[in-house]
């Protein structure tokens, strides 16, 4: 089963220093159909404004995979990690029990940027921080797993939920596919450009629910980057 879910009907909104889109319902006026995939209960599509971000803050029992789209993500936290992420790398929070953070835009152009909260297979463990360049090189035309906690996934950032998110980019006319087990639910969205995901048009800044398809094939009409979170 395909949920289409279109850029125009997504949650979030115009704060001035932060401009968000919410392919999930995380707030009293958000979408009530774009309910959790499993253990996916958040994807913000966010713009944050140069100098500006997210301050001092906590959080607890989740895994927060944060995919940098455009700029650079500046990171400090209450366990000793910081760093600065640049466009096409991640970085993954686990939260564990309990750690507070901030996220900011220290250049001098927007940031734009996934934030994807999972929900942790167990609840608590020690809070950590971590971030990894990705090239773009190494995932043309295939997936590469960016963070991952399955088994056998060691060149990923490790999450500690049954889900894996996976990058790839296509030039126009190029096709992916993905052998899904029944059971899997998984969420993509393409960064640029129009992709087919199995037969459905899908802009950029749309996102696609996928439940019980047995087999995804991605059909680039433009050049494109797609990322894809899989649920198990």
């Amino acid at each position: 089963m395909l949920e289409h879910r279109f850029k125009a009907d997504l949650g979030g909104g115009d704060y001035g220093w932060l401009k968000a889109r919410h392919h999930f319902n995380v707030t009293a006026d958000g979408n009530p159909a774009h309910r959790p995939l499993g253990a996916l209960v958040v994807w913000n599509d966010d713009e944050i404004a140069p100098g500006s971000g997210f301050p001092m803050h906590g959080h607890e029992s989740m895994e927060i995979v944060t995919y940098v789209l455009e700029g650079a993500v500046t990171h400090r936290d209450s366990v000793g990690g910081q760093g600065r992420t640049e466009a096409g790398d991640v970085q993954v929070m686990s939260a564990g029990t309990g750690i507070r953070h901030e996220e900011r835009n220290a250049g001098s152009v927007p940031l734009r940027l996934f934030q994807i909260w999972l929900r942790p297979r167990e609840s608590g463990g020690q809070p950590r921080w971590g971030s990894r360049p990705f090239p773009k090189s190494d995932r043309t035309g295939q997936w590469a797993v960016l963070a991952s906690g399955m088994p056998g996934d060691d060149n990923a950032l490790p999450i500690r939920a049954d889900a894996r998110v996976l990058g790839a980019t296509l030039k126009a006319g190029q096709c992916l596919s993905n052998d899904c087990l029944i059971t899997r639910q998984g969420y993509l969205v393409p960064t640029l450009g129009t992709v087919r995901v199995n037969g459905e048009r899908v802009e950029a800044g749309d996102g696609i629910a996928l439940t019980q398809e047995p087999r995804l094939i991605i059909e680039a009409i433009d050049d494109t980057e797609v990322l894809l979170v899989e649920v198990f």
